[in-house]
């Protein structure tokens, strides 16, 4: 097991030290002594009990973590047991009820993002390194049911993505070759081929082979252009892997309602990350964004987003992975249905898995493999 790193960051949380309860429902002092509860009113122990339970049965479906990049600096480590550098270990994901995890393969700015194919690689096969020495408690995963196998044998599944546009380099071959190492998420934006204005042709052309392909689309910090392309072009549903409500908190990722509405239509998946600079310094901050998401989306299309291990400040009471419950009591708080519980938490993620592999299944059948590389659509790409 690694040792404790001191030279290493941590990622914190907002007013970690500012004297908060441990507990964002424990009564304050002076307020109802404990078993105190106004007639028709739940106590929070009982919604953070309800929360666990629901939680039990639909887990949590983590559509972004950055733990690959944050063992990469590490000497060493152990999951297993708990690692105090990172966010997330296996402990804490067992205490917060997370099934599976989307693993991101994104790059850092700087020397190693200049060369993306082979750094992407060398994420990649640092997820593959991690998951073989964790057999007991993690499992790769590419399939809808592969998830639920990994789930019903105890082990929290672990996908591949969202990986950076920039790791094809140009060029739909390398797509293939990626997908066929598991990844099953892709971030456009960023690209030469997804900018301002929309997708190019050869964007058009990369979004129809991830179509073929099985692998989703993140459109999180596109262009409205881009956004509403991919959604009218791909015949899979479209992921903001970590985009919450413009209208709430106007951060460049986060949503406006036209394109939540949009996203919603296409039945696609706004993953609302929990993130302070994206949603707020408080649990009932993340909560307010839920509800907006669901209300103009649908509880169809409305998940989670840890951003665990990514650098991001986050929420109180929301520092590691193990804190799921509480952001569920709050829900429950506030009068979310077990039903759409269940969809934020598990089953919406589950539906678009499935949704993918149903139409790549079709598409391969209708659809060559092209061989484009972006000179051959977009002449005057860089």
């Amino acid at each position: 097991m690694a040792d404790l790193q001191d030279d290493i960051p941590r990622t914190t949380e907002v007013g970690e030290d500012d004297g908060l309860p441990d507990d964002p429902f424990r009564l304050p002092p002076g307020d109802l002594p404990a078993g105190d509860v106004p007639e028709g009113e739940v106590s929070a122990g009982d919604l953070l009990e309800r929360a666990r339970a629901l939680l039990a049965g639909h887990p949590v479906a983590d559509g972004y973590s950055g733990l690959p990049w944050a063992l990469r600096h590490l000497p060493g480590y152990d999951l297993q047991l708990g690692e105090a550098a990172v966010d997330t270990d296996l402990p804490r994901m067992r205490a917060g009820h997370v099934g599976a995890l989307f693993w991101s393969l994104h790059l850092p700015e700087g020397p190693v993002g200049e060369r993306p194919v082979a750094a992407t690689l060398e994420q990649l096969d640092l997820v593959r390194s991690v998951v073989e020495t964790h057999p007991e408690g993690l499992r790769l995963v590419r399939t809808a049911g592969q998830v639920i196998d990994a789930r019903n044998r105890g082990r929290v599944a672990v996908l591949l993505g969202p990986a950076h546009g920039a790791a094809l380099d140009g060029s739909l071959a390398v797509l293939r070759v990626l997908h066929a190492l598991g990844l099953r998420v892709l971030t456009l934006a960023g690209t030469a081929w997804a900018g301002e204005s929309g997708l190019t042709r050869f964007g058009e052309e990369v979004v129809r082979e991830m179509n073929r392909l099985g692998v989703l689309a993140d459109v999180t910090g596109a262009g409205p252009a881009t956004v509403q392309r991919t959604l009218a072009l791909s015949k899979t549903p479209v992921l903001c892997t970590r985009s919450a409500a413009r209208a709430l908190r106007p951060h460049p990722a986060n949503l406006s309602d036209d394109l939540l509405a949009a996203l919603g239509g296409a039945k696609g998946l706004c993953m609302v990350p929990l993130t302070a600079e994206q949603t707020g310094p408080a649990v009932p901050d993340v909560a307010d964004h839920l509800d907006h998401v669901r209300d103009v989306a649908g509880p169809e299309c409305v998940g989670l987003s840890g951003t665990y291990d990514s650098g991001a400040v986050h929420p109180r009471e929301l520092a590691d992975a193990s804190r799921y419950p509480h952001l569920i009591a709050e829900l429950l708080r506030r009068g979310w249905s077990e039903t759409e519980l269940s969809l934020l938490t598990w089953g919406n993620v589950q539906r678009v898995l499935r949704s993918a592999d149903f139409t790549a299944r079709a598409a391969q059948h209708r659809r060559e493999a092209p061989t484009l590389r972006i000179g051959d659509l977009d002449p005057d790409a860089p």
